[in-house]
């Protein structure tokens, strides 16, 4: 994805604090995959009207670091879909508190499976 367009509103935004960083100040990576996850699995239960599970995560790949302040946002799209799962492409943005410049720091793809009551797999329902 390139930068995305004013008009497209990310999933989730966060503010990186410091409780979130390494000993070097940096974010860590676990704080941005975990966002990342929920990104995912938002528009991932949306699809499967129900219930998912992350089963996979493919190619992350940290291209900048987040510091302390930075806002993250989450856009994401669903990229192909399965009987029972889907894979969905996420990227994360940050911009300093004070900028309105945006640098791509992260992105991955994430596959869900659709899960009944009992946590097995299930056909995803009819796209609308």
């Amino acid at each position: 994805m390139d930068q995305p367009d004013a008009i497209e509103m990310p999933i989730i935004r966060m503010i990186a604090m410091p409780a979130d960083t390494n000993p070097e100040g940096d974010i860590f990576g676990g704080w941005l995959m975990a966002h990342m996850d929920l990104a995912a699995g938002s528009i991932a239960a949306r699809r499967a009207r129900g219930r998912i599970a992350t089963v996979a995560v493919d190619g992350m790949s940290f291209l900048k670091p987040v510091a302390v302040g930075d806002e993250v946002s989450f856009y994401g799209h669903i990229v192909s879909e399965g009987r029972t799962s889907l894979k969905i492409h996420i990227d994360a943005w940050r911009r300093l508190r004070d900028q309105d410049e945006r640098m791509k720091v992260t992105e991955a793809k994430f596959t869900f499976v659709a899960i009944d009551e009992n946590g097995r797999p299930r056909p995803l329902p009819r796209a609308p």
